[in-house]
């Protein structure tokens, strides 16, 4: 089982920043990802909370990976696991929002997965700094200035 952590700091509040992230249709704004497939998408909520069983499929190049949400702990921490991807499997991954004492919010985005047999090497580094650019995005994005 491989891993990544990533972290970001943010001075958006953290409930702005929990709003992006519930709401799948913000993330090709402020992410790695391209676009919101949905057409492969399933449960996503009218007002952009997705909750709890939620299916979200991104586009990245030619790349969709669907991702189902498993737990949310509004507004600290959303669980999610993949369901589809077609270079890794056994994907979970966590993102926490905490406070800073200044109003801001730390990121920290973690997960753990499988890589195809003799990929592992590049896997790791491809998803470290692919979750890594997703934490910085969040952090940054344009609501959160």
């Amino acid at each position: 089982m491989l891993t990544y952590a990533a972290r970001a700091v943010s001075a958006a509040p953290r409930r702005e920043l929990w709003s992006l992230l519930l709401d799948a249709a913000s993330w090709p704004s402020w992410s790695a990802v391209d676009e919101l497939v949905l057409e492969e998408s399933e449960g996503l909520a009218p007002d952009g909370r997705d909750g709890v069983g939620a299916t979200r499929a991104f586009r990245t190049g030619r790349v969709v990976t669907v991702e189902r949400i498993t737990a949310l702990d509004p507004p600290r921490r959303l669980a999610y696991e993949g369901v589809r991807s077609a270079f890794i499997s056994d994907y979970a991954a966590v993102i926490e929002l905490d406070e800073t004492s200044s109003g801001g919010t730390v990121i920290r985005w973690s997960g753990s997965y499988t890589a195809r047999r003799g990929t592992g090497w590049l896997m790791r580094r491809i998803m470290r700094g692919m979750m890594q650019r997703m934490a910085d995005g969040l952090a940054s994005s344009s609501s959160a200035q």
